[in-house]
């Protein structure tokens, strides 16, 4: 095969389960030679899902408790670049196998281990680390949303394995950025605890604002507040939580009975673009249309189609007219007009449609591997991949390794120095042209590895204040900011000089808005050919697709791919995941290791080029655990809806006397059972008769009782904790200083001095430590255009110029008189 981006890297993968084997298959993905190394007894995790997540490895069988597999693998870590281990923290130690051992052969090694909870956390390193355990303990179950809420349901159990995703997104970006700066940090032992990155991948869910401004609440947060406050039941039916919708952020039904869902809301353009679709044209004349960046006691209606949420006098009529309209027509003539249309919106589909899915299957999202197990399989595509690898839709199935070749190998050279303790990125200059979350978040996950970010933003803005200063107090963070209209000749002058002095330009958008952004690959290679420009869309893949320059947010690549039909239960019950941000962050967490990929291609070829990822690709890999299909699969048959609460009586949220806890003993059973007296009895039930008798017995005695009793092995119990008691219980307080970032698994910032004059509290970047290279907590979102003056002047615009720029709206200094518009 042809040189590919990561085609000179070596890594040997020990993982299992989920998080290290999709690392591992990320960076095969791009080239690298992954060398599965499986015990003698073979693969603990024995599942479909495992054979998708080595394809393009080697697989080699060591024993590595005998001392000649310990000697294969100090011989194999000599000639790699990469080791991958999620085990519980000490056990590759214990083995004689641990960082401190293998860089001592190799210090060029860079080590990754991605345990449960972080190992330097004396309460949690040594808990059983379960997906679900680690979802439980962080509060993924709890405050599912709020239509959950709304309909008094609590928790609520999902399958979608997110710690792993988000933690092997980290994992791989981590490696590759590691692997960037070995020149003067040499190796690395990296740790990415999976609950830390679950908690910085739920950041939007934790973020909190000092007397946030009501009029960013959606009707279902104000029915929220009006029913805390009156003492009301939270017992909405789903057939009422309509009337709570937002007629641009709903699910309607099509002539042919599917749901059809639009996100349209927040962007000046785009509400009128789904009401003239429909043929309502009328009807957007009609609606408010003035600034969102007012404030609302300048208001001249009580909203404005530019500022989400419509109006209460609106909501109702303009979603009755949007009713009756899709009724017209089937969901797939919707699709179609609507993605011409530029509007925001998509079919809903369940994930064994998405797997079969024309465009999935065109662009490469889903892709066809013929496996050596299971004959032709329709799996997830790439993740993150790079414009120009022609091998990047390639898959081969998991193949033999062959010991003596790789150790007649010369093994890598030592460098012998010190680690200079810099960031991974230190001085990589990134131009930033995104927006809402999932683009910003690239910018913002590169600032904590020392990159230099720069944002641009246009002079008067599209997006409203919810998504650009709300969302932006989090996804900006760590840049400067200018305000440039791009849409004039002294606008494009400004950011070619931009681009001229970037190494990294990052965009969401389309091929087609790329290119109209000025932004096409010829332009760029003849600015600079060394430039990578990172760009995520919604439905991209690695090759064009009928659906490829469709718009999309989060909530259209959930019901594209199934997410949303799974959590609601059924067609008739779609409901967004209740985690708000679940696929935008990931995405962005894709992208950056796409950029890792790019960088390692650079540096070998002096090539610069597109590094890629997208919506409907994290989508992908939040299901991976089922996101495979194949003749003689077993259904898809997957817990989902709203009674969900476990996958059987062996991992299931069970109540004790005094509160919610989750239970798992996925492996030992009817063993854990045996093992405590109050127990022991119902061991010998079958399974089915099981759950019932354990819900019972469970609530005789309090969530410490069972704790204490189920503290050995690999069963355990943990409390269900909510997303907001995880923040509050590890808030520091930024005017106190000496934030801590890399002991206990979960750290939030309560940031007291920010600029916005309020207090607002923020995940900490923790889900990545370092030991060679540094990690640094971004300083807070700079108000939009508040170094506009600095950047022109840096790019050699003289006082005058820049004055005039500003008075003829080419650049600006300000959206609003307000940080934060009330």
């Amino acid at each position: 095969m042809a040189e590919r981006p990561l085609s000179h890297i070596r890594v040997l993968d020990f993982g299992h389960y989920l998080a290290g084997p999709l690392v591992g298959m990320m960076l095969a993905d791009m080239g690298a030679e992954v060398i599965r190394i499986d015990p003698p007894e073979g693969p603990a995790f024995d599942d479909p899902a495992f054979d998708m997540l080595s394809r393009g490895k080697k697989a080699l069988t060591l024993d590595l408790k005998s001392e000649s597999g310990r000697q294969s693998v100090l011989e194999l870590a000599r000639r790699s670049d990469v080791v991958i281990e999620n085990f519980r923290p000490g056990v590759m130690k214990r083995l004689g196998l641990g960082p401190d051992e293998l860089r001592a052969v190799n210090d060029q090694l860079v080590y990754l281990a991605l345990p449960g909870f972080a190992s330097t956390d004396p309460e949690l390193a040594d808990l059983p680390a379960w997906e679900a355990v680690i979802a439980a303990y962080t509060g993924q179950f709890t405050d599912m949303g709020l239509n959950r809420r709304l309909m008094g349901i609590n928790p609520s159990f999902t399958p979608l394995t997110l710690a792993s995703a988000y933690g092997s997104s980290f994992g791989a970006m981590a490696v590759l950025f590691a692997l960037q700066a070995r020149a003067d940090n040499g190796g690395d032992y990296i740790e990415v605890p999976l609950a830390s990155a679950l908690l910085e991948g739920l950041v939007y869910n934790c973020e909190q604002i000092e007397d946030y401004p009501e009029r960013y609440k959606s009707p279902r947060e104000v029915e929220l507040d009006r029913r805390a406050a009156a003492g009301l039941p939270m017992n909405l039916k789903f057939g009422e939580l309509s009337e709570f919708l937002d007629p641009f952020y709903r699910t309607y039904t099509c002539a042919d009975g599917r749901g059809f869902y639009v996100v349209s809301g927040s962007v000046a353009t785009h509400p009128r673009r789904v009401l003239e679709t429909l043929s309502l044209k009328e009807l957007a004349d009609e609606l408010p249309d003035f600034s969102a960046y007012l404030d609302t006691g300048d208001w001249p209606a009580e909203w404005s189609m530019r500022n989400y949420p419509v109006g209460p006098s609106d909501r109702e009529r303009v979603s009755t007219a949007m009713k009756k309209a899709f009724l017209t027509k089937p969901s797939s003539e919707w699709e179609e007009l609507f993605g011409t249309a530029k509007a925001p919106a998509t079919a809903q589909r369940f994930t064994k449609e998405w797997l079969s899915d024309p465009h999935a299957l065109a662009c490469g999202l889903v892709l066809n591997v013929v496996d050596a197990r299971r004959g032709t399989m329709r799996q997830m595509g790439n993740v993150a991949w790079l414009s120009g690898d022609d091998h990047a839709t390639t898959k081969a199935t998991v193949a033999p390794a062959d010991l003596d070749t790789v150790l007649s190998e010369t093994p890598r050279t030592q460098s012998g120095k010190e680690s200079a303790g810099k960031g991974w990125l230190d001085g990589l200059k990134v131009l930033d042209l995104t927006n809402v979350i999932a683009g910003p978040t690239i910018g913002s996950t590169l600032a904590r590895y020392g990159a230099e970010i720069t944002l641009v933003q246009p002079v008067e803005p599209s997006v409203d204040p919810w998504n650009t200063v709300v969302f932006g107090i989090q996804a900006q963070r760590g840049k400067e900011s200018i305000l440039l209209n791009l849409r004039t000749e002294d606008g494009q002058a400004a950011l070619q000089k931009l681009i001229a002095k970037a190494d990294v330009v990052t965009m969401n958008g389309t091929d087609e808005q790329r290119d109209k952004l000025g932004l096409s690959p010829e332009r760029l290679e003849a600015i600079n050919p060394r430039l990578i420009l990172v760009q995520l869309d919604a439905f991209g893949g690695p090759k064009r697709g009928p659906k490829s320059d469709h718009l999309g947010y989060d909530d259209l690549a959930q019901a594209a791919t199934g997410v949303m039909v799974r959590f609601g239960g059924g067609m008739e019950t779609p409901e967004e995941h209740a985690h708000f941000g679940t696929i935008d962050v990931l995405t962005g967490f894709c992208a950056c290791v796409a950029l890792g990929g790019a960088l390692q291609r650079l540096d070998r070829t002096g090539k610069g080029g597109i590094a890629r990822a997208s919506l409907a690709g994290a989508g992908n890999l939040i299901q991976a655990q089922f996101m495979y299909d194949y003749d003689g699969r077993a259904p898809f048959d997957e817990p989902s809806g709203r009674e969900a609460l476990g996958w059987g009586p062996f991992y299931h949220c069970y109540e004790a006397s005094d509160a919610w806890f989750f239970f798992a003993a996925p492996t030992d059973k009817g063993k854990a059972l045996k093992s405590v007296a109050e127990l022991s009895d119902l061991a010998k039930l079958p399974e089915e008769q099981l759950h019932a008798a354990l819900s019972e017995r469970f609530k005789t005695r309090p969530l410490s009782h069972w704790r204490s009793v189920f503290r050995e092995g690999s069963s355990t119990v943990v409390p269900l904790a909510s997303l907001h008691q995880t923040r509050d219980a590890s808030l520091q307080l930024e005017s106190k200083g000496n934030i801590d970032i890399t002991r206990a698994t979960f750290r939030a910032v309560r940031h007291d001095q920010h600029p916005m004059g309020r207090w607002c509290d923020l995940v900490a970047p923790n889900a990545v430590r370092t030991q060679s290279g540094r990690i640094t907590i971004p300083g807070p979102m700079p108000k939009y255009g508040k170094h506009t003056r600095k950047i022109l002047t840096d790019l050699g615009y003289s006082d005058e110029k820049i004055d005039q720029m500003i008075s003829d709206g080419t650049a600006g200094e300000r959206w609003s008189e307000k940080y934060l518009p009330e």
